[in-house]
């Protein structure tokens, strides 16, 4: 009896203890939470004008909601024995979608499209100044000038009118405006609108780094764009999405603006138009067939019932391993998403979309370690009525983040006709050559410096090169190639030369005479 009542005690002063620290740790949250509104407020109150104080609240009363959540989040948002394959159905393939004929009035759906390009992110990985969109990635054209060359192409052959939305960030908003001008007699209407912007918080003290709300000096880099899920509530902030609902729009097709295999697909729109207003899908995440390039890319899984996005980021990490196998995970998510207009207002009126919070660590210039609070647009897709996921072919993925992905564009593996890449008749096999370029190649400036002329890549399966390496004029790759040039030695493949599968190392160097 006297061990049942110790038994009895301890039971009850552990659940004391527990409740304790739950108290304490409601307490700690609290205190975080209104030193952020503290300081916040600090921030508002350097505000310039009153339309920068007016956007500056509705950014700052964005974030707070944001922070709160993240204070309520404790560890992985999945619980990873819910986790279950989709649905057959949930998945279709996009074989299915397009064995259905197109109907005569195609333009009468076109007429219910707007296109919505993630344009926030610069070019400075690549080594360029300036919103990435602005980069020359094919003869000269910029990933803008190539995205409406697209709608203009569409609009002209079916005598529609699908206008091109671009949602930028306070980095790419005023050089992406002044390029704008350039587009003015072309068929195409261009909107912008801007994402949010968020203070970055000091990972330590969980407080802003940022001293005023301005965008100068040691502030430059105090503030970002947090992530493209912002888009649901800018949009709406903007008055752009009652705008294109009073002009009869229903969905919009939304990509990043670096995909170059992007575009509008014709069957995906029919498919979604056609249905019955009841069964009527509200939401399409084009997914596609994972290779060992892809194991961190969000993919689809059924959690609680409903359809639901999976970033890596969300996985337990004794399961990270498991996430990237190719073989149980074998789709990720494109980031080409269709999204019903109307479906967006009536979940941003109920404020029924919970966007997954995905904590992105930084180190500023100066070495302090900041924390950034972001969202993905696909994570909505669990909000949404009757969503589904489209394998689409890896054509439809085609997006250039490195040199390397630069060097595939530009080559002969793709032809360019109405803004549009598709992979040469002359490829004999469907996939695309694996191309790894070492630091040498990294910035854009450096990387054109390399290559007198883009070589022959038709026949290429593999190509790496590292070191201080260029290309002559007219050079053909087939097979596996790989360039090594050790430190300190150079290697200049001549104009002409003809490599297949070859390994080139040391020290080859063409001289003028």
């Amino acid at each position: 009896m006297a061990f049942l009542w110790l038994h009895i005690s301890l039971y009850y002063s552990r659940g004391a203890l527990n409740a304790g620290m739950t108290e304490f740790q409601e307490k700690l949250r609290q205190q975080h939470e209104n030193s952020m509104h503290q300081e916040l407020g600090k921030l508002l109150s350097t505000a310039e004008g009153a339309e920068a104080e007016v956007g500056s609240q509705r950014d700052l009363k964005g974030f707070k909601q944001l922070f709160h959540r993240f204070l309520q989040v404790k560890g992985p948002s999945v619980d990873w024995a819910k986790i279950n394959r989709p649905p057959e159905d949930s998945i279709q393939p996009y074989e299915r979608i397009r064995s259905r004929a197109l109907p005569e009035g195609v333009a009468s759906s076109l007429n219910k499209l707007a296109v919505v390009k993630l344009n926030g992110g610069l070019g400075t990985s690549m080594g360029c100044k300036g919103p990435k969109s602005l980069i020359s990635v094919r003869s000269e054209n910029t990933f803008l000038d190539l995205t409406v060359q697209q709608i203009e192409h569409l609009n002209k052959t079916y005598n529609a009118d699908v206008p091109l939305v671009l949602m930028n960030s306070f980095n790419t908003d005023e050089d992406t405006k002044k390029i704008l001008q350039k587009y003015t007699h072309h068929r195409v209407k261009i909107y912008t609108f801007n994402q949010s912007r968020y203070p970055r918080i000091n990972k330590e003290s969980l407080l802003p780094v940022a001293t005023s709300m301005g965008l100068t000096g040691e502030n430059s880099e105090a503030w970002y764009p947090p992530g493209h899920g912002d888009i649901y509530a800018s949009f709406h902030n903007s008055g752009l999405l009652e705008q294109l609902l009073a002009q009869g729009k229903e969905y919009i097709f939304v990509s990043n603006i670096d995909n170059l295999g992007a575009t509008v697909d014709l069957h995906i729109l029919n498919h979604l138009v056609s249905q019955p207003a009841e069964t009527r899908c509200e939401f399409v995440m084009e997914v596609t067939d994972k290779t060992r390039a892809d194991v961190k890319g969000g993919t689809l899984i059924e959690y609680e019932g409903k359809l639901r996005l999976l970033e890596i980021a969300q996985v337990p990490k004794a399961h990270v391993d498991e996430f990237k196998s190719v073989t149980k995970f074998k789709i990720f998510n494109t980031n080409n998403l269709w999204i019903s207009l109307p479906a967006i207002k009536r979940l941003h009126k109920q404020n029924a979309m919970d966007l997954e919070i995905i904590v992105n660590p930084k180190t500023l210039n100066g070495g302090l370690n900041v924390i950034q609070l972001e969202t993905a647009v696909g994570a909505a897709i669990k909000s949404f009525d009757n969503a589904l996921g489209i394998n689409v072919p890896r054509s439809r993925f085609l997006p250039v983040k490195t040199s390397s992905d630069l060097l595939l564009v530009m080559s002969n593996l793709y032809r360019l006709e109405a803004g549009s890449l598709t992979m040469s008749e002359k490829r004999e096999f469907p996939t695309t050559p694996h191309v790894k370029l070492g630091s040498s190649f990294t910035k854009v400036q450096d990387f054109l410096r390399r290559f007198e002329s883009i070589p022959d890549m038709l026949e290429l399966d593999h190509l790496t090169v590292s070191g201080d390496v260029t290309f002559g004029k007219q050079v053909a790759l087939k097979g596996t190639v790989i360039i090594i040039a050790n430190h300190g030695d150079r290697i200049d493949i001549p104009a002409g030369a003809m490599l297949e599968n070859k390994i080139v190392s040391g020290n080859l160097r063409i001289l003028d005479h």
